[in-house]
């Protein structure tokens, strides 16, 4: 059973589609995991062994009708908890959604169905997707913080309880998790994959992504997930079709990138420091390090803007109720968001457009970005879910973003090397993205 775990998502859906492996075995293989490791790292807020089981046995039988299989078939699949699902709790982390349950799945539930995956369970969430710590430990250390808000969905890839999951990112709730579990975590391009049906907590800002252990791991899960819906109008028609080639072939000569320290890179430990520095010097034939443009200094003061209004925007009606059952982090962010200004709220989305028009003449002559996916290792206690001071920016300007496992930090917990691309370059990205992996891991 064990080479189950290890294996690949790419390898164990094309075992599955051969007969090799049936997806009862798969599920069955987890649950020994989710027995063993839950119970510490608590990353479920919904998981029903019997549901899981009989949608299992459901993909064997349609697999010997001999018809034609979906990308994903009977590869069983964890989803966030503010993602809607008919025959599943979508609590959102608070006491407000207890129990309750969506009218509809929503639309990325849909494709995942569409292309065989069997929707695993629920993961846990910080609450309605911002930054109050939820239940979920890091699988690396108990101790610590697995990052949030997409606490779940990190961890149960870390801890092999699943091969894949998806996630949200508004601030950095894919990138930061996947950095202090250990995980490959992947936002694409701001528009490429639907919201509809999911908790809409910033219009402007939020991303579904998707976390695996392997680049075209996630490529393979994200592919599904690319499609114009019309009931999100962020979404834009993109052609996904050549994503895992794309992925697989990777760039047709060595890439360049640029590295950023950032003006945050002191809040950083000594050793996380170290461990960037032999990166730089190990690939110092594809790296320039420079200063960040001047004006990403603003940024952050208008993400937050634009944040923070959306959420009063969202859930003013949870906050009128009963404020007391949200979290002092909430009560905080939505009260800052009542007060803010139209012209400060225009100002943001305005700032939005300029900033990538000014920045992204810089993917003329470099591949991507490096930079750290966090401060560093996750952070010790539970209190918090880290800094999204390495995160901001890129959500901000809608770019597509990677957290790969390359480092490790002090105490040899995970730390993450984040590659950031083009807006809509998301096949190209990904295959440097591959590049990054396979040549890391060679040095």
């Amino acid at each position: 059973m064990e080479n189950i775990i290890t294996i690949s998502a790419y390898e164990l859906v094309e075992k599955i589609k051969k007969g090799e492996i049936s997806s009862v075995e798969v599920c069955e293989a987890y649950l020994e995991r989710i027995k063993k490791f839950d119970k510490d790292v608590k990353a479920w807020a919904f998981f029903d062994k019997k549901l899981l089981l009989e949608k299992a046995k459901e993909k064997d039988e349609y697999r010997k009708s001999g018809k034609p299989l979906g990308a994903l078939h009977g590869l069983p699949i964890a989803v966030k908890d503010i993602i809607g699902t008919l025959d599943m709790p979508t609590e959102c982390g608070t006491v407000f959604r207890k129990k309750m349950s969506s009218s509809q799945d929503s639309e990325i539930v849909n494709l995942l169905k569409n292309a065989g995956a069997i929707i695993m369970g629920k993961t846990v969430t910080c609450e309605l997707a911002y930054i109050h710590p939820s239940k979920t430990t890091n699988p690396h250390d108990y101790s610590r913080t697995p990052g949030g808000s997409s606490s779940g969905s990190a961890a149960v890839v870390a801890s092999h309880m699943a091969h894949l999951s998806i996630g949200t990112q508004t601030g950095g709730s894919i990138i930061r998790p996947a950095s202090y579990c250990g995980v490959v975590g992947y936002k694409p391009s701001y528009g490429l994959i639907s919201r509809s049906g999911v908790l809409k907590t910033s219009e402007k800002l939020d991303t579904i992504g998707v976390f695996g252990k392997t680049v075209k791991d996630v490529a393979l899960l994200a592919k599904s997930l690319i499609k114009k819906d019309l009931y999100d109008t962020s979404t834009i028609h993109f052609a996904a079709d050549d994503m895992l080639k794309v992925c697989d072939e990777g760039p047709p000569f060595d890439p360049k990138f640029i590295f950023y320290k950032t003006d945050k890179w002191k809040n950083i430990s000594k050793e996380s420091q170290k461990a960037f520095e032999f990166l730089i010097k190990n690939f110092k034939k594809n790296v320039e390090v420079f200063d960040t443009p001047s004006y990403f200094k603003e940024i952050p003061k208008h993400h937050q803007i634009i944040h923070e209004t959306d959420l009063a925007n969202n859930f003013q009606l949870y906050y009128k109720k009963d404020k007391t059952k949200l979290s002092k982090e909430m009560r905080e962010a939505i009260g800052r968001g009542l007060k803010y200004t139209g012209k400060e709220y225009t100002d943001a989305i305005d700032f939005m457009k300029q900033s990538y028009e000014s920045y992204k003449e810089v993917f003329e002559d470099y591949h991507g970005i490096i930079t750290p996916s966090s401060s560093g290792v996750a952070d010790k206690g539970l209190k918090s879910t880290g800094s999204a001071d390495f995160q901001k920016t890129w959500t901000y300007l809608g770019l597509p973003a990677i957290s790969l496992p390359l480092l490790t930090g002090e105490n040899d917990l995970p730390l993450g090397v984040q590659l950031v691309g083009d807006k809509l370059d998301d096949l190209r990205f990904l295959g440097t993205a591959n590049w990054l992996e396979k040549n890391c891991k060679d040095e």
